[in-house]
């Protein structure tokens, strides 16, 4: 047998399953509850969180920006009628499945295009008579790329099917977490909470940005964190008025804030927690503005029982903005879900703020996750005050993941 063979199809990985089997079985049988209610017969997964989600899949390369010789075509078919489901992958990542993912049907791209599979999925899922009725596509992800979503979607149709948006299924499923996912979130939580107390002892004059960011990650790694989703900004000064920046080697000067923001990650699951620090003794006008910003973690705080309304904590956050007169200079007030997250998101899709009313009639579920984000403009051009704290909702608590940290401004002797 040819070497190649030997590595990609009878080499035995240790495993490493995220989860036990039950826990898939039982994901499975949610995601099927959600398709039959939407009428939905087959779903083709293709986002990296919902191929995780399903089998535990998790790999480095996505194929997201790559060659056109590449295309991300891989992916998990699940039937409405069936308690298993198909995972079509490219023969180059034969080990993997099996290290990573508890799949029991896994079906390889023929060697002719063992790089395209969208001809060999679209005829795969019609013998099986799973392309008779309606499929549905995630086509608010992030891969596959537009010609390659086409592309499946036009095959699947040519075969048969009736091909809508089934983006909503998993995102709905994922909400409300099982016992299992809130561990992973109660883990995630330790360790942001060990990378916000490293960031304390690395911040100091002359040090750059990504210096600070690199103790971070070694403090985070080290204690069994994996890599966020995103870069994790470390800002300093005005930069830190752009919450969105990213580090670079800026030096941090005495007399500046600084801002880091960023997720523990535990099982790809993720808690968010940023923190403002200043280094040196602040200006009394920006240390009054940014202990009026940290009181509305505790107007938060106040609130925070399990199933409390969306509405309530808007309003009642929005209310003490007005009182402290820091409506007018705030950035984004509110929060979103937290959980699975891959490159380059953490952002869930549950999303809430005062100035929505989307999601406002909603309730904070027992076994759900959100974050919640105070951004205020400091005086005097000094730059932002940002803080996160994540919560986790039970049955009969709520956990603020990162309260060990405190609020306020974080002072750099």
């Amino acid at each position: 047998m040819p070497y190649r063979d030997e590595i990609y199809f009878d080499a035995v990985p240790d495993r490493e399953p995220a989860f036990p089997q039950e826990e898939f079985d039982q994901r499975l049988f949610r995601i099927r509850a959600v398709m039959a209610r939407e009428e939905i017969d087959c779903l083709f997964l293709t986002s990296p969180e919902s191929m995780y989600y399903l089998s535990g899949y998790r790999c480095m390369w996505y194929q997201t920006e790559s060659p056109v010789e590449w295309p991300p075509s891989n992916g998990f078919a699940v039937h409405v009628d069936h308690d298993g489901f198909i995972h079509f992958e490219s023969e180059r990542e034969a080990f993997l499945t099996r290290m990573f993912s508890v799949d029991g049907d896994v079906r390889y791209f023929p060697p002719e295009s063992y790089r395209d599979g969208t001809r060999f999925i679209a005829d795969e899922l019609k013998a099986e008579g799973w392309l008779n009725g309606t499929v549905g596509l995630e086509y608010w992800a992030m891969r596959p790329n537009r010609v390659v979503s086409e592309l499946i979607q036009s095959r699947m149709e040519r075969a048969g099917a009736k091909v809508v948006d089934g983006s909503h299924v998993l995102r709905e499923v994922r909400w409300k977490k099982s016992p299992a996912e809130m561990a992973c979130l109660e883990e995630a939580a330790r360790i942001a909470t060990i990378g916000q107390a490293a960031a304390g002892l690395a911040i100091r004059p002359d040090a750059t940005e990504l210096a600070v960011q690199g103790e971070v990650i070694r403090a985070m790694a080290s204690a069994g964190g994996e890599l966020p989703g995103m870069m994790m900004p470390v800002l300093s000064g005005k930069k830190t008025c752009a919450t969105h920046g990213v580090s670079t080697r800026k030096k941090i000067r005495s007399g500046e804030v600084v801002t880091l923001d960023l997720c523990g990650v535990y099982k790809r699951y993720h808690v968010n927690a940023a923190r403002t620090f200043h280094v040196g003794p602040p200006a009394p006008r920006v240390l009054e503005a940014a202990e009026r910003a940290a009181g509305a973690m505790a107007v938060a705080n106040d609130c925070l029982w399990p199933n409390l309304p969306v509405r309530e904590l808007n309003e009642r956050v929005k209310r003490y903005y007005e009182e402290q007169g820091l409506w007018d200079s705030r950035g984004w007030v509110g929060g979103y879900e937290m959980g699975i997250g891959f490159f380059s998101d953490w952002v869930g899709n549950f999303v809430y703020d005062p100035l929505s009313q989307k999601n406002a009639d909603r309730i904070f579920e027992a076994n759900t996750a959100v974050n919640f984000e105070i951004q205020v403009f400091l005086p005097d051009q000094a730059g932002a005050f940002f803080v996160v704290e994540s919560f986790l909702f039970y049955e009969d608590r709520v956990v603020r993941a990162t309260e060990e940290i405190p609020y306020g401004l974080c002072m750099i002797e």
